[in-house]
């Protein structure tokens, strides 16, 4: 089975930017069960977004890989999902 094409981010640290090295990208909000709708954040050709549930601003790091952000406790793996696999 494959894994989620799409990363997964957060911000349950609460920190005021998220890097990410991905301009496509889901935005969680939380970490479940306090999480909000998951929604799809599309950069375009600007370097940066804000989430328009939790007001979360991401910011595109070329340095970073898609499954990498700073902080990195912000990328969300869905555990419940793996261990089902």
């Amino acid at each position: 089975m494959a894994g989620k094409a799409v990363p997964h981010f957060h911000n349950e640290p609460g920190v005021p930017v998220v890097a990410v090295g991905v301009k496509e990208f889901m935005c969680i909000g939380a970490l479940p069960p306090f999480d909000h709708p998951h929604v799809f954040l599309d950069m375009g050709a600007d370097t940066e977004i804000i989430c328009q549930y939790c007001s979360t601003l991401y910011r595109y790091r070329a340095g970073l890989k898609a499954d990498e952000a700073d902080p990195q406790a912000c990328v969300w793996h869905d555990d419940a999902k793996l261990a089902a696999e």
